[in-house]
C-alpha cells in the first residue's frame, strides 16, 4: 500500500522550546491513521505543520508524492479539536460560504450540502443560527463541512467532543463510510476506545519525539504477554490453583461471572502451547472462560509515555 502522506523529520522550535524533533510519520493511502500521545506532546503543532497552518524549521512533508504546497490546501479537510463555525450566521449560509472557499460551485456546494443534510437528519437546522446550536448539534454542522469537498485527506482532531453517545457512534460509521470510500484519515484523540475501533496504524508522539508507531495490530503484537484469563469450575478450586502455580506464573483475575469458579491469569512460557493449557484445564474441571489477554490501546500508551 502507498503512502499518501509522508512526514520526515520534521522539527519545529518556538523560542527555546522544542515542539517538534525530527519527528516522521507515513499515512498510508486508504487508512485511518491514530496520532497519539499526552497533552503538550505535540501533536497539535504536527497538524498545524500538515495544514501549513505553521511552517516546520526543518524536515519535509509530502502529499501524495509531491512536496507539500499551498495549493494542497484544497485536498485537505480539517476539523480542528477548537471549532471556528460563526456564531450569528446562519447554518445554510455558512456551509455554503465555506464550501466555495473550498473550491465548491454554489449549484454543487447545495447540492452535496442537501445529501449530507438529509443524511445527517439535519435538514431543519438550514435557517438556524450557530449560536442557537448545542455543541453537539454545531459540531454536525462542521464536520459536514469538513467533508463536504472530499478531499484526499481528511484530519479530525477530537471530532467526538461534544457528541452523546448515540451521535458519536453516527459519526464513527460515517468516517468508517469515508475511509471504505476512498479517504485517507489522520485521527487525533484521546478516547483509546475509539482508536480500537477506528484505527490501521497509529503514531505515539511524547515529549516532541515519535516514540512508537506501526500497523496497530503489529503493536499490540509487540506487547502481548502470552497471558490467558481463565475461569473454570471445579471441586477442589485451592488445590488446582495450587497445582496451576506448580507449572505456570499465576496471578488472580478479575472479571464478572455468574457462577463461583476459580478465575486466574495464566502466563505460558514461550514452550508452552494453549491448547495444551485448554485440554489440562478441561481434565480437571468445567471451562466456563477462555481468553487471550491482548493489550488494549490504552494498556500500549500508559506503559510507553511511562517507559519513556
Amino acid at each position: 500500500m502507498s503512502n499518501l502522506l509522508e512526514v520526515h523529520e520534521v522539527c519545529k522550535n518556538f523560542g527555546d522550546f522544542r515542539a517538534l524533533n525530527k519527528v516522521s510519520i507515513s499515512v498510508p493511502q486508504g487508512s485511518i491513521f491514530g496520532l497519539l500521545g499526552p497533552n503538550g506532546a505535540g501533536k497539535t503543532t504536527l497538524i498545524r505543520v500538515i495544514n501549513q497552518i505553521t511552517m516546520p524549521d526543518s524536515g519535509t512533508v509530502h502529499l501524495d508524492g509531491a512536496s507539500l504546497k499551498p495549493e494542497h490546501i484544497k485536498d485537505i479537510g480539517y476539523l480542528p479539536e477548537e471549532r471556528g463555525l460563526y456564531k450569528t450566521m446562519k447554518v445554510g449560509e455558512q456551509a455554503l460560504y465555506l464550501a466555495q472557499l473550498k473550491g465548491l460551485n454554489k449549484a454543487e456546494a447545495k447540492k452535496r450540502l442537501n445529501y449530507w443534510f438529509e443524511r445527517l437528519e439535519i435538514g431543519d437546522w438550514w435557517n438556524k443560527k450557530i449560536q442557537e446550536l448545542s455543541k453537539g448539534m454545531a459540531q454536525k454542522i462542521q464536520f459536514v463541512v469538513t467533508v463536504l469537498h472530499r478531499p484526499k485527506l481528511l484530519i479530525f482532531d477530537e471530532p467526538f467532543s461534544g457528541f452523546d453517545p448515540i451521535n458519536a457512534n453516527l459519526i464513527k460509521d460515517e468516517i468508517l463510510r469515508l475511509r471504505e470510500d476512498g479517504a485517507t484519515v489522520i485521527f487525533s484523540t484521546h478516547r483509546m476506545e475509539s482508536v480500537e475501533e477506528l484505527c490501521d496504524d497509529i503514531a505515539l508522539i511524547h515529549k516532541s519525539n515519535k516514540i512508537l508507531d506501526g500497523r496497530l495490530i503489529d503493536v499490540k503484537r509487540q506487547y502481548k504477554i502470552s497471558t490467558y484469563e481463565v475461569g473454570i469450575r471445579t471441586h477442589n478450586k485451592a488445590l488446582l490453583e495450587q497445582e496451576l502455580s506448580n507449572k505456570f506464573e499465576v496471578s488472580v483475575a478479575n472479571f464478572k461471572t455468574l457462577e463461583d469458579e476459580l478465575k486466574l491469569n495464566i502466563k505460558l512460557a514461550e514452550t508452552d502451547k494453549p491448547n495444551d493449557l485448554l485440554n489440562y484445564l478441561t481434565s480437571q474441571g468445567e471451562v466456563s472462560h477462555f481468553v487471550e489477554l491482548i493489550p488494549s490501546v490504552n494498556d500500549i500508551f500508559i506503559q510507553t509515555v511511562k517507559n519513556n
